[in-house]
Formats: C-alpha cells, structure tokens, sequence
C-alpha cells in the first residue's frame, strides 16, 4: 500500500478540496483542544477516559501522561481486528489536541461558581462533538478512541450514538472500578457524547460529499 493512499482522504476531489479538508482536519482537531479545556474549566469532573486513566495510574503506579499514551496504543492496537485505516488525522490527533488544550486551558480561568461552570461543561460537550465530526469528516482517519467507535459501526452496524455510548460506559465503569474520580461530568459525557455525536457526524459527512460533488463538476 503507498503512502499516499493511507495518509490522503479518499474521495479527494483535487488539490483545492484536499486543502479545504486539511483546513477542516486542523480546524476539527483544535476545537476538539479547546472543548477539552472548557470541560476541564466547568470543574464537575474529567471525562470518561481520563477517568480510566487516573484510575489505572492509581492502580499501578504509573503516571497520568505514561497511562494515557499507553490506552492509546492499546486502543490502536483494537484496530487491527476492526481493519482500520491509519491516516493523517490520526497521527495529527496525538500531536494538535493537547497543544490546543494547553493553550485553551491557558485563556479561560476556571468558572467561578456551578452557575458558570455547568454551562461552559456543557459547552464544551456540544463542541467536542461538534470537532469530532468537522475532522473525522475530512476522511484523514480518525484519532485512536474514534476510530474504535467507526470501526464498532462499520462491522456491527449499529447506530454511531449506540456504539459510541457503549464505549464511553465501558471505559466509565472499568475507570471507576479501578479507582478513578466519576462525578456529574463523566456521566454526561458518557451518555451524552455519543447521540450528539451522531447527530453532527452524518450532517458533516453531507455537507462533505456535497462539497466534494460540487468540485468534481467544475
């Protein structure tokens, strides 16, 4: 297999719509930064695969930053049986969202009262979706927990909100048996990221194709 066929998008129209996915890979994945902040700044908890991550580091011994790289390989590594395709998106997940994050984190203060901070949680949730979509719709391959989730649909055939709930569940209850914090946040993250998810995902993917159409007629 080329390179190009793993790192470029497949219904690539031409090199104007391979721009135009690349802005909206970068655009999906920055904001993806940015919902992680707002979520950490409401204060009512960490999401649901951070709180697998505390759990197992508390567990082990092991650090937050070593547990998390680590749960994606193993994740990447669910892959294989799925047929997942490796794409640039993935490799630019590991490298722009944190970054953003960083960043974000840096120019919004933490809410002040519950008041603030359910909102901007809440916020946060509906971009994350909302990024999840914009770059898993530029068709460079999804990031290591996303492309789990797509891979789940292609081969169950269940409905992206289902799938993704179940994932998020799971990883909820495992972190928490394992000691991780669970509070009001990971909760609705778990329950509430998958149907919004599902919702913008699809609306994107049309507004991709259409776009793309258009360009292949001019």
């Amino acid at each position: 297999m080329r390179v190009s066929s793993i790192f470029l998008p497949l219904s690539a129209s031409g090199p104007k719509d391979l721009v135009e996915r690349l802005v909206q890979l970068v655009a999906g994945l920055f904001l993806y930064g940015v919902a992680l902040a707002l979520m950490i700044r409401g204060g009512i908890g960490v999401a649901p695969w951070d709180v697998l991550s505390l759990g197992i580091s508390s567990s082990t011994g092991l650090g937050y930053g070593l547990v998390t790289n680590l749960t994606a390989v193993a994740v990447l590594l669910l892959w294989v049986p799925l047929r997942q395709r490796l794409g640039l998106g993935t490799v630019i997940n590991a490298l722009l969202i944190g970054p953003s994050a960083d960043l974000a984190l840096w120019l919004i203060p933490p809410a002040p009262s519950l008041w603030v901070g359910v909102p901007l949680f809440l916020f946060g949730l509906v971009l994350l979706a909302f990024a999840t979509g914009l770059y898993i719709s530029a068709d460079f391959g999804p990031g290591p927990r996303d492309g789990l989730m797509t891979g789940l649909v292609e081969r169950t055939g269940w409905r992206v909100w289902i799938v993704r709930t179940l994932i998020e569940g799971s990883v909820l209850v495992i972190g928490f048996l394992l000691g991780g914090p669970v509070g009001v946040g990971p909760v609705l993250v778990a329950f509430g990221v998958g149907p919004l998810i599902g919702w913008f995902l699809p609306r994107l993917t049309r507004m991709r194709g259409s776009r793309t159409r258009l360009l292949a007629r001019r």
